[in-house]
């Protein structure tokens, strides 16, 4: 089958992706310059279904006006939760920037929850404290527990406002990078089997997570890793891909997301015995330590014997217990959830103990970025053009552990900021783009029709994440990355014999699964090199064979693809600026003790 270019066409700013940051983006652009032409692809049938629509419990953002709660400690608890590896630019700026973004969305139509006096309702999540540690606090506003989708509604009106162009289930299949310059990408759009070159001034990656590479998941189907992929392909890093975050509470059986919520309104995790544990763990927040100490907490509770076996899936779990909530937080804070365990595990959480187990859920690695959203290359050179936001972009905010909030925070305050950004670089470059060449795709594409052999797309991909999850997950050890390489190895050699058994372009979903599952390769394969080169346990990653911090890995890494094919680690200095500039705070800053 011949693979190549069908058409061009040129735009001022090319998205790739449609959810929450590119929204936020596109709509900065469209403010900014209103006759701008704005491109965005997604992946799925409609940006509606766009991840970000499933996020459920709030955003962070400290209200000036509120008289326990400041930016400083909001700082704090992103640098204390990241395991001290955020930058703190980056942290000062979005952190200082969130109130903004709560009145920008409220100003345009977002309805947040408000409590009796009219004010916006707030709730605390893990890790969000006052005094530095001393006690939670109330920083969240949300809307009900649906609040990825108030944040898609308003943005995506603003865009269609004013006149962004959508191409619905279509892909980037190869950015256009030529000198330190991106012009663009080649993209794929499924519904009628072309190849389109689409060149532009700015580009913009905002792809999303990549849960997809474990096989128990909060992240929807497309979730594949598909921007960290890109620019692998590109000869670019992926920076921190080993910092994976697993949500303590998924809903056993499907993976759901159980929202920190349940936790936030006053939910309990108990064990088989039905006995409060998150005392031995944390003793002063309890279940409202950051999600990475919880879920250590919950798998050592059912490692060690104290977890229940789930008669339906063979699944061992831990309990969250609801039942003395009062009806008011069931149906107005938490309905959506309570649903989930009504549709799917046929539990009435007002009633019944709900049964949960740390899921995937959220990728703090990604992309390497400057504080304002511009793509690095190994060398810390910026790749002109070329900007990423969201999950798939690693500033970093939040080091190797995310706070509760904190991700919807950064989606449309990185959004926003890189708006600006691409509207300055636009500014200033011609109309008249170069005309660069692809280089990649055609091959790539034409290697899965001409693929022959009986090895299944489905049964591969499904060892690639039962692997990711049983050997690359809350628990690490050199032993079992070496383990989880050795079936990376093994499945890359079985690809080869795959064969497309429909040989059109055409809504072709085989011919997607096949490119997801090098794109899930290149992830998965990514995450455990790095994971093995970390010799320590920081956040999120935690190694059994080595379970202290370590000052000697106080850095970024830095993970790319050398000429040859091999993976080659590099670092990136954590960017320390609040501390080493001193200040009134500036002690709370250094490589802090992390108890909680």
């Amino acid at each position: 089958m011949k693979i190549g270019i069908d058409s061009t066409i040129r735009c001022d700013a090319l998205i790739i992706g449609a959810g929450g940051a590119a929204l936020r983006c596109a709509a900065e652009i469209l403010e900014k310059r209103p006759a701008s032409k704005v491109i965005a692809l997604t992946k799925v049938t409609h940006p509606q279904k766009s991840h970000t629509s499933t996020a459920q419990g709030g955003l962070a953002a400290v209200d000036p006006k509120d008289p326990l709660d400041a930016t400083i400690y909001h700082m704090f608890d992103t640098w204390k939760g990241s395991d001290c590896t955020a930058d703190q630019k980056v942290v000062k700026r979005i952190c200082e920037s969130a109130w903004e973004q709560i009145l920008w969305l409220e100003n345009r139509g977002m309805h947040f929850s408000r409590n009796r006096d009219g004010r916006l309702s707030k709730r605390t999540f893990g890790g969000h404290t006052r005094n530095f540690g001393e006690a939670s606090v109330y920083r969240a506003v949300f809307e009900a527990d649906r609040t990825g989708k108030g944040i898609m509604d308003t943005s995506w009106g603003e865009t269609l406002k004013k006149g962004i162009t959508f191409m619905n289930q279509t892909i980037g299949v190869e950015l256009l990078i030529d000198s330190g310059q991106c012009f663009g990408a080649v993209a794929f759009r499924q519904k009628d089997g072309t190849f389109i070159r689409i060149l532009a001034k700015a580009t913009i990656l905002a792809t999303g997570g990549s849960g997809q590479v474990f096989r128990v998941t909060t992240n929807c189907r497309q979730n594949t890793g598909d921007g960290l992929a890109l620019v692998l392909q590109s000869a670019l890093p992926v920076m921190d891909p080993e910092a994976v975050q697993f949500h303590p509470t998924g809903i056993v059986g499907p993976g759901i997301l159980a929202s920190e919520t349940l936790r936030s309104v006053g939910g309990i995790l108990r064990n088989r015995d039905h006995e409060p544990f998150m005392v031995n763990y944390a003793p002063k927040m309890k279940e409202l330590a950051p999600r990475d100490l919880v879920a250590r907490a919950i798998e050592s509770e059912i490692r060690e014997g104290r977890g229940v076996i789930n008669p339906d899936h063979n699944i061992p779990h831990v309990w969250i217990d609801l039942r003395h909530l009062s009806a008011d937080v069931h149906e107005k804070q938490i309905p959506e959830v309570s649903s989930f365990f009504k549709r799917y595990v046929n539990l009435d959480t007002k009633t019944d103990l709900c049964p949960v187990r740390p899921s995937n859920h959220y990728h703090m690695g990604g992309i390497p970025t400057s504080e304002f959203g511009e793509v690095q290359g190994s060398d810390g050179n910026l790749i002109n053009g070329l900007y990423a936001a969201g999950e798939c972009a690693a500033a970093s905010f939040h080091g190797f552990n995310r706070l509760g909030t904190n991700s919807i925070l950064e989606l449309i305050t990185m959004g926003q900021l890189i708006g600006e950004m691409a509207c300055s670089h636009m500014e200033s470059e011609p109309d008249a783009a170069p005309d660069p060449q692809p280089r990649l795709f055609d091959e790539q594409f034409s290697r899965y029709f001409n693929g022959t052999g009986t090895e299944s797309i489905g049964r591969l991909r499904n060892r690639l994440r039962s692997t990711m999850t049983e050997k690359v997950s809350v628990f690490r050890t050199e032993a079992s990355m070496n383990e989880a390489l050795s079936v990376i190895d093994e499945i890359k050699q079985r690809r080869q014999h795959t064969r497309l058994t429909n040989s059109s372009l055409m809504m072709n979903q085989e011919l997607l699964q096949r490119w997801e599952l090098d794109n899930l390769l290149l992830v998965a394969e990514s995450i455990t090199i790095a994971a093995q080169y970390r010799k320590e346990s920081r956040g999120a990653h935690f190694r059994d064979d080595y379970p202290q911090r370590s000052d000697e890995f106080n850095h970024h890494t830095l993970v790319s693809i050398g000429p040859d094919g091999t993976y080659l680690v590099g670092k990136r200095e954590i960017d320390l600026s609040i501390f080493k500039g001193g200040g009134e705070y500036g002690d709370k800053f250094g490589f802090i003790e992390r108890t909680y």
